[in-house]
């Protein structure tokens, strides 16, 4: 379940297709709160347009009763400002759905693991799909160079792409 943040980057670094295909096989899946913060953003980077463009990512519904209440547990957890909207759709849809909750919002992904729910960033992905023999170390550092080059802030480097996965995470 893809928070805005993760999309936006690889849309703007002109990787998406690079994501699609490391992620081919596996369900991926946002809402349409994120899919609004994506399409506001499309005036100031155009490139941002693939992501509504694409038919590899699916939209969780969050029209029930029960989905609804989730979301507005998760708005009470997270805030309601509109930069964290998104994450509260996300983390919602992905409690429903079982599912991974992907942003890269340090406070949200600390309050989703205080909550119980499995909530990661981008590293980790990359560094999953490396575990899976889809991708190898300096295919991984490049594509974090290309993100931090349109200003995504990720905890490492790719040059230290590497040694921070070995050194913070677990498979």
């Amino acid at each position: 379940m893809f928070d805005a943040m993760c999309l936006n980057h690889f849309a703007r670094a002109e990787r998406l297709d690079v994501l699609r295909d490391l992620l081919a096989g596996i369900t991926c899946l946002t809402t349409h709160v994120v899919r609004e913060e994506i399409r506001a953003g499309v005036e100031n980077h155009p490139a941002l347009q693939a992501v509504l463009d694409t038919d590899r990512l699916g939209i969780a519904r969050l029209d029930s009763l029960e989905e609804i209440s989730c979301f507005a547990k998760w708005v009470q957890r997270i805030g309601s400002s509109d930069r964290n909207l998104g994450e509260a759709s996300v983390f919602s849809a992905a409690e429903l759905a079982r599912g991974i909750a992907i942003t890269d919002d340090r406070e949200a992904v600390s309050v989703g693991k205080a909550h119980g729910l499995e909530v990661h960033g981008t590293v980790w992905l990359l560094a999953r799909v490396g575990w899976d023999g889809k991708l190898n170390e300096v295919a991984a550092g490049n594509i974090v160079d290309a993100l931090i080059a349109t200003g995504m802030r990720l905890p490492c480097s790719g040059s230290t792409y590497g040694s921070y996965v070995r050194r913070t995470m677990n498979r």
